[in-house]
């Protein structure tokens, strides 16, 4: 695994961002893995020589099995500014997609009204009219081909649960690796081909505007397949 000090893209006196890894969980649960959250605090514990505990607010989760920028926050002060913000989405948040098949658009805006299943932890399209339904719009720009599959970059403009992998497959391009939400088949890793990509925010104590771009892991093949493409659109 790649250390966390190596995977850190922005930090701070007041935030830490760090580019979390396919398949790596950001909070704890019952399957006992060592989760982000607490690589993070042990990172600041060793790097500042704290004694005791060490403060990192989560601000927002990325499921396991997708990659990306996660931030997280070093004071209270920071954290209660940038939840404030999460809620009146002034976080702009916008990922890479590999999907399989070719869409009919090069660019398209998407807009469907989801439910989620507690139980079985997905979300489904549904009618307007579906008592609970919440309405998801995102855009999409093609960036990329290969012989199977497209790149795809996706500007997020509601947050509703599994909302990028549900209105994909909806329209019949289910994400590489999603086999929740229709793909053929699970990859290597268990993750899916979805990553965040940047963030785009006003700092909640200096004012200033900052954007952070993650790029993809080079370890997982399905990413090498476009990182000419990658690297030529969001890293020269």
């Amino acid at each position: 695994m790649v250390p966390i000090a190596d995977r850190i893209l922005f930090e701070d006196n007041h935030l830490l961002v760090v580019n979390k890894l396919p398949s790596e969980i950001v909070q704890g649960d019952k399957t006992g893995d060592v989760a982000l959250i607490d690589e993070v605090k042990q990172y600041l514990k060793l790097k500042y020589n704290k004694a005791g505990n060490v403060f990192a607010g989560l601000v927002h989760r990325i499921d396991r099995p997708v990659s990306g920028a996660v931030i997280f926050a070093k004071t209270s002060k920071a954290l209660t500014r940038m939840t404030v913000m999460m809620k009146d989405r002034e976080l702009q948040k916008s990922y890479l997609a590999i999907v399989r098949g070719k869409p009919t658009k090069t660019n398209d805006r998407l807009e469907h009204f989801l439910i989620k299943n507690e139980s079985k932890n997905k979300s489904f399209v549904v009618d307007a009219e579906r008592s609970g339904a919440k309405k998801a719009i995102l855009d999409y720009v093609v960036i990329g081909h290969s012989v199977s599959y497209t790149l795809l970059e996706i500007t997020l403009h509601t947050g509703r649960h599994h909302q990028i992998r549900a209105q994909l497959s909806a329209i019949g391009m289910p994400i590489l690796g999603d086999l929740k939400y229709g793909d053929k088949r699970s990859l290597p890793d268990a993750s899916i081909s979805l990553h965040a990509l940047r963030l785009h925010f006003v700092h909640p104590v200096t004012d200033n505007e900052i954007t952070i771009v993650a790029p993809p892991s080079k370890e997982s093949q399905q990413w090498q397949v476009f990182e000419k493409t990658i690297s030529e659109s969001y890293f020269l």
